[in-house]
């Protein structure tokens, strides 16, 4: 499908070609040993757009998304933010660029206090006034952690561990977000929560590239999707568009 803009429909599309995206990755090779894990994986994300990733397990999504965070050595081809190449540059250098991932499982501190976990966000910072602010407003965005603050992040509900996995990568007051299958193992309820404040972080000025089985609810919020198989992207287009697809209907909506 065309990445170009039609100016009927309010849909954002990624950066056309005369215009410099913010993120745009570039026919990302990995390997794991002898295993091609990617195959040529191009996407391109604009400023403010909820962009997600669909496919089944193992198609390689997660792999994507740790490729370019610099959790992975990208073998081939390129992931380049706001025009420089970031593939030779480490992890912790990348978050700097203002590129956090949210890893799938939470990953949570479960031994420290739900404060110390958000604050551990700002690692990269020294300013205590612009780490309470950050706090401030991560916690503006999930209030049911304000009063667990003092309570060990590993006595939390599932739901509100998910939360402060969040939180605590807004702790860094990202550009780009990137989340791994946010909703794993939710409640319905709180599946629709979470969703609903990806949309919210997205209106703060915060890309969004988005891992996610739940196709229906990622395909509804997304600007714009990408499908992917055994490494290689095999559909694209506006979220509602891959919505109503025929193919993905039978392979990921049931």
């Amino acid at each position: 499908m065309a990445h170009q803009a039609d100016g009927t429909t309010a849909v954002r599309q990624p950066a056309s070609a005369a215009a410099i995206p913010l993120l745009d990755v570039r026919n990302l090779q990995v390997h794991y040993g002898n295993i091609h894990a990617l195959r040529g994986v191009s996407l391109c994300l604009g400023n403010d757009q909820i962009v997600t990733l669909i496919g089944a397990n193992g198609a390689g999504k997660s792999t994507t998304l740790r490729a370019i965070s610099g959790i992975l050595a990208i073998t081939g081809g390129d992931v380049v933010f706001e025009g420089e190449s970031l593939k030779e540059l480490p992890a912790h250098r990348i978050v700097a660029k203002g590129i956090v991932q949210v890893p799938e499982g939470r990953r949570i501190f479960s031994r420290l206090t739900v404060a110390e976990n958000l604050r551990l966000g700002a690692f990269l910072h020294n300013d205590r006034q612009w780490i309470a602010e950050m706090e401030a407003r991560a916690l503006d965005m999930f209030p049911a952690l304000k009063p667990r603050l003092t309570q060990v992040a590993g006595t939390l509900s599932g739901g509100e561990q998910q939360m402060l996995a969040i939180a605590r990568g807004l702790m860094s007051n990202p550009r780009v977000l990137l989340l791994d299958e946010p909703s794993m193992g939710l409640a319905p309820i709180l599946v629709q929560r979470i969703f609903d404040t990806i949309v919210q972080i997205r209106q703060q000025g915060v890309t969004v590239l988005l891992v996610e089985q739940n196709a229906f609810l990622a395909l509804q919020i997304a600007d714009y999707g990408y499908v992917i198989e055994t490494g290689e992207v095999v559909l694209q287009g506006p979220g509602l568009e891959l919505l109503a697809n025929p193919q993905v209907k039978e392979a990921y909506l049931g």
